[in-house]
């Protein structure tokens, strides 16, 4: 199917076996996963990269000491490691085998160049300054694989580090949680009890329920298609329906998502997070690379710098905030926002560009909430407004949902990094106090704008919300209120201004 008066195509088969198109492109079945499941092993022209990267973990699969439990990892790469720029360039065509050695490339480079972080952080140290510069036989393949397979030449969050990053104990069993093991890892993970482990799977488990989430968004904006102000009761009252059905399906993935989201506390403690966490910082606004790092062999030799991996460079929650059309605040932490909407997978970048042209053209929101109707509609009308009322409870629910994946956000945040360490920065550069509740708190805005603009649930008339909005919103006042008090504590303790 394609996004209404676009020629993007969201997939309903996914073509598994067609090697030719990129590994993610968004479909109603798999949402924002690759097409396939990964690739687990490489071609033989690359055992030398399968060497190290199994030697590579602080425990490796055997259980004994790998590379990066005593720093060797970066001699290794150094000695052990051939420039294979040329053997690349044998699967250019075979763009799921590109991914794949993009995500190799990504986990040896993230790891070379912040192993001597890590020993730090061992001996309770800061992490001080990251290695400056990678090698050729890094660099060249890493930065030829990015260009072919649509991604930057570092780990990113989609293509490496989590949703490429899996294999099926028994492909039979599917992507059920308990069949997830890591390909790749830093530290424990290829244990899958192993809190690294968990926190992959999570987002694994969390992205498996997009699939419904990009469909009830295509029939939503599909809904909306011709509408016109000259059309019958019957089929204005049809459109309605057709609307809140892709609504409903929504808020029902959103749901899901959620309370996936939700085991992140149980599958990944908070204090193993910080060890692992060392080899997903990126390169932009953190202290390890200040002067950024050297491609040896790329961009004329001059240092370049990239975001770390992120939860937020998925594509769930940008994909709310276009279709919902929330509205971001004109601060440099949106700036931040946006930047990192370009660290996905290219058919992830331009869905979601599209979307938000289809959604502000069409009027999501102002069909949803049917401002125009300031009275209710009048005797006889009543499927009407049972439908518009539905719509409106739809919408309100549909962003509680965003909100209470930002909310479980912003208390990961706060368990899992403000209370552990005292690095400024979160993974992808972003400031660690301030950058989430800039998000969390415009959504909560946004919610209480909408519910007063409808004069707090219709009124009492036929057009009232009920006691389900009601609750809603006493939530988002209490949030909003707790949220400003801990912002501003954490930034006391710390010494940062609270914008």
């Amino acid at each position: 199917m394609f996004i209404p008066n676009s020629s993007f195509e969201v997939l309903e088969d996914t073509k598994p076996d067609d090697t030719s198109l990129p590994s993610f492109m968004v479909s109603t079945t798999r949402g924002f996963l690759a097409r396939m499941d990964p690739i687990v092993t490489l071609p033989a022209e690359f055992d030398a990269v399968e060497t190290l990267l199994r030697e590579m973990p602080v425990k490796t699969l055997s259980g004994a000491p790998g590379l990066l439990a005593d720093g060797r990892l970066g001699d290794a790469v150094l000695n052990n490691l051939p420039d294979l720029t040329g053997e690349v360039e044998k699967y250019r065509e075979n763009l799921p085998v590109m991914n794949a050695l993009y995500r190799d490339y990504s986990f040896l480079a993230s790891a070379f160049l912040l192993e001597p972080c890590h020993l730090r952080f061992l001996k309770g140290e800061p992490y001080g300054l990251g290695r400056a510069f990678l090698p050729a036989q890094l660099s060249r393949p890493i930065v030829r694989c990015a260009e072919l397979a649509g991604f930057k030449p570092f780990m990113e969050y989609a293509g490496s580090y989590a949703l490429f990053n899996y294999r099926l104990e028994d492909p039979k069993a599917g992507l059920e949680y308990s069949n997830l093991r890591l390909v790749r890892a830093f530290e424990h993970g290829l244990d899958p009890t192993s809190s690294e482990a968990g926190f992959v799977f999570v987002h694994i488990d969390m992205v498996r329920n997009s699939g419904p989430l990009v469909h009830g968004a295509m029939s939503g904006l599909q809904a909306l298609v011709g509408t016109s102000a000259s059309e019958s009761p019957s089929a204005r009252q049809e459109r309605r329906r057709a609307f809140n059905a892709g609504l409903r399906g929504m808020v029902e993935a959103m749901r899901k998502v959620n309370g996936v989201m939700e085991t992140m506390w149980m599958k990944s403690k908070p204090r193993a997070y910080t060890s692992f966490r060392t080899f997903i910082f990126g390169i932009t606004s953190q202290s390890m690379f200040p002067d950024g790092v050297v491609y040896e062999g790329a961009n004329d030799g001059k240092p370049l710098s990239f975001r770390g991996e992120s939860g937020a460079n998925d594509s769930i929650i940008p994909l709310m905030d276009n279709f919902l059309q929330v509205q971001m605040p004109d601060t440099p932490l949106t700036e931040i926002l946006q930047d990192f909407r370009q660290y996905r997978p290219s058919n992830h970048r331009q869905f979601l560009v599209e979307v938000k042209r289809c959604a502000d053209e069409l009027g999501t929101r102002d069909f949803a909430l049917a401002l125009a109707i300031d009275t209710a509609p009048a005797d006889g009308e009543e499927e009407e407004a049972q439908l518009i009322r539905e719509s409106r409870t739809l919408w309100l629910r549909a962003l509680n949902e965003v909100r209470d994946f930002r909310w479980r956000h912003w208390c990961f945040a706060r368990e899992y990094i403000l209370k552990q360490t005292s690095h400024p920065t979160a993974t992808g550069g972003s400031p660690i106090v301030t950058w989430l509740p800039n998000q969390l708190q415009a959504v909560m805005e946004e919610m209480t704008e909408i519910y007063g603009s409808i004069g707090g649930g219709g009124g009492g008339g036929k057009l009232a919300l009920g006691p389900e909005c009601r609750d809603i919103m006493d939530l988002v006042e209490r949030q909003h209120d707790t949220l400003r008090k801990e912002v501003d504590k954490y930034c006391r303790e710390r010494g940062v201004g609270a914008n």
